[in-house]
């Protein structure tokens, strides 16, 4: 069992920018629901957002001050990066200066997978549904 922890948004550090039309589309949604249904996954050292840019920035746009989150240990062996397109390269050490020094990637540049049971898996299987209501996140 994962804990979920609610963190103040201006807490998180990103990594990548987001994409606008998918980032309207996901508030209509999640405004549309009057819920999060699911967490964002973040390392527990630095709050580097490892999975969830849209959903920061969409509750963002809906005035929510803090998410729930999956707090994960990004030094662990278990969790890789990968990259989404084929020939680029991405690493942990980068991934970590970017978003230490407020800088971005672009989007989907980085996957981020965790191995389960030998198998290697997106990070996203952690994050199971809880359905906060966004009152819950103002």
């Amino acid at each position: 069992m994962v804990d979920i922890v609610f963190i103040r948004i201006e807490e998180l550090r990103e990594h990548e920018e987001i994409r606008p039309d998918y980032l309207e589309e996901l508030k209509n949604e999640i405004l549309s629901d009057g819920m999060l249904k699911m967490p964002i996954a973040v390392d527990r050292s630095t709050y580097i957002i490892l999975d969830g840019h849209h959903r920061l920035h969409a509750l963002k746009k809906i005035g929510c001050k803090k998410i729930p989150v999956i707090l994960v240990d990004y030094q662990s062996a278990e969790i890789e990066v990968i990259p989404w397109r084929e020939g680029e390269k991405i690493t942990k050490e980068m991934i970590i200066h970017t978003a230490l020094t407020g800088k971005r990637m672009a989007p989907k540049t980085s996957k981020h997978m965790i191995r389960v049971e030998g198998e290697l898996k997106h990070i996203s299987i952690l994050e199971t549904i809880i359905n906060i209501p966004l009152d819950e996140l103002r």
